[in-house]
């Protein structure tokens, strides 16, 4: 079996694995383009020397700036913390893709408000215009992924769900890149820091025009009785006919989970939050998936997004150029690993693996980073880093290399995956509001962290190293592996104990329940060509 060997829960035509597929996970991910290059892009952006000029950045007190800095960021994440919350209504009442139409309209104009800011104005329009961003990114990083998961066959639901992530990383990319260029090509003014703010605008209105191709989500369609058009579209992404096997399969699978959730809670808007309150499992897998957020920020990842310039002058590198050139690197070594994640790892490792392989490899980096940290006075200027500094930007470049491609990406992935029917639209806006909420807390409050824990910050990554330390038994003890496992069989795999015993389990009770499908299948099939070879056999004699 070779890295790129599919795990199938059970035959699958070739043709499942075709463009449609990718293509409306492509488009759908222009979202994660929006949220990656705003996570890039504002830290450096706040760095500008255009920037600080023209919001008399200089006339602030060390407190106060850290303050001002942090609230710029932080708006962010609170405004998308509630467009989580926000989606789930948009994703019941209008659907996945019209939901798509709506969010990046709301995403459109807090960045348009953000370019009519300045220097007379102040920084209103940018905290205005900040908050209906984060609503617009929040919203959908709720749609998106239950969006492609619904949409994605089991054996490369991992893969598709990381062409999300891929967007991020691309949106990063040119986050890092583009306040570097800037710098070097233009001389400060109020063009320049207004260009970086202008360009969040491309990934939000490629979106908004690509939701009008995207198919909607065939589940959703046959939750709102729209039976034949969700047939009709999945028959459109599987590039199937109707009455492929595939296909009757799948349908019955969705049939069966709807019948099971009518029966259960029912159907309705209220239904889930129902089920959230009455259940204790499904509250259990409400926090896991939280708390998988928690454990990913708190790696460290969002406090080096935000605040790259102050990480990377902590490390020992100053000058505006030389601190965005070592974050443009950053975002290549993340984008570079992310490709690795998503062609080779994610649904060939499995999720279970990959989290523990980047907590052990990522905590050690962060130990030693904040050992050599501890060893210097980032306020005296140096006039090259020396061996030990070469050491430190080494380790965080690996650092990156382990977390890239386990933690940075794999809680998406689970997230939109480990809910049943009954309530996996809620399940996927708990997890982004979580997600927002953590993140919110680390870019709010890394700042007066750098200033106050430790020599030059050093307690920061010691840290960041005993979170990801904490989240290995969390997740050997806690989590189990969903690759390869249909939607439908989730609630099965997290009731098996111990869970690293589950996915095994669960893959032979699917492959037994698909053998007794076929079985069933291939004898009606029989018996209606005896039928039929009975009526001819009659026909004849008459």
């Amino acid at each position: 079996m070779g890295l790129l060997t599919l795990v199938e829960d059970r035959p699958t035509p070739k043709a499942v694995y075709n463009w449609r597929v990718y293509a409306c996970a492509a488009i759908a991910s222009f979202a994660s383009c929006m949220i990656g290059y705003d996570s890039a892009f504002i830290g450096t952006t706040l760095a500008l020397p255009a920037f600080e000029t023209e919001f008399a950045f200089d006339s602030l007190t060390k407190s106060q700036l850290a303050l001002v800095k942090s609230n710029i960021v932080s708006i962010y994440q609170a405004g998308a913390f509630f467009g989580a919350f926000f989606a789930y209504a948009s994703a019941y009442y209008l659907g996945r893709k019209r939901s798509l139409n709506l969010w990046p309209l709301v995403f459109i104009l807090g960045a348009g408000m953000m370019l009519g800011a300045n220097g007379n104005r102040g920084l209103g329009l940018i905290y205005a215009g900040r908050v209906l961003c984060g609503v617009g990114v929040g919203a959908t990083s709720m749609i998106v992924p239950i969006y492609i998961s619904e949409l994605a066959p089991p054996a490369v639901r991992g893969r598709l769900v990381g062409i999300y992530e891929l967007g991020w990383q691309i949106g990063g990319l040119v986050g890092f890149w583009i306040n570097y260029g800037l710098t070097e090509t233009m001389a400060p003014s109020h063009k320049q820091w207004l260009i970086p703010f202008a360009v969040q605008l491309i990934p939000a209105g490629l979106l908004f025009l690509g939701a009008f191709w995207i198919k909607e989500s065939p589940r959703w369609l046959m939750s709102k009785n729209r039976r034949e058009e969700g047939v009709k579209n999945l028959c459109w992404i599987r590039n199937l006919s109707p009455d492929d096997i595939y296909i009757v399969e799948e349908v019955a699978f969705i049939d069966a989970a709807l019948e099971e959730q009518a029966s259960s809670i029912g159907l309705g808007f209220w239904k889930p939050f129902k089920a959230v309150g009455s259940s204790r499992k499904v509250q259990y897998r409400f926090l896991l998936g939280g708390l998988l957020f928690m454990w990913q920020n708190g790696s460290g990842i969002n406090a080096i997004n935000y605040y790259s310039p102050t990480v990377f002058k902590s490390i020992g590198i100053s000058g505006t150029s030389s601190s965005f050139l070592t974050t443009g690197i950053f975002g290549v070594v993340k984008t570079c690993m992310t490709l690795v994640w998503l062609f080779f790892l994610i649904d060939r490792l499995g999720r279970r693996n990959l989290l523990l392989i980047g907590a052990v490899g990522g905590s050690i980096c962060m130990w030693i980073l904040g050992g050599y940290i501890n060893t210097i006075d980032i306020d005296v200027k140096q006039t090259s880093l020396g061996p030990g500094g070469i050491a430190a930007i080494f380790f965080f470049y690996l650092w990156t290399a382990f977390y890239t491609p386990t933690w940075n990406g794999t809680p998406w992935v689970l997230n939109s995956e480990m809910f049943d029917q009954n309530t996996r639209s809620l399940g996927q806006a708990s997890a982004a509001a979580n997600n927002w909420l953590w993140n919110f807390l680390i870019s709010r409050f890394t700042p007066q962290m750098f200033d106050t824990m430790g020599p030059s910050g050093c307690g920061v990554y010691y840290f960041f190293a005993c979170m990801m330390i904490c989240s290995i038994p969390f997740v050997y003890f806690l989590i189990p592996e969903t690759k390869g496992i249909p939607l439908e069989s989730m609630d099965r795999l997290f009731e098996i104990k111990p869970v690293r015993k589950a996915h095994r389990q669960v893959h032979a009770e699917d492959a037994a329940r698909e053998e007794e499908f076929r079985h069933d299948a291939e004898g009606a099939g029989l018996s209606i060509a005896k039928e039929k070879l009975e009526h001819l056999e009659r026909s004849m004699e008459v």
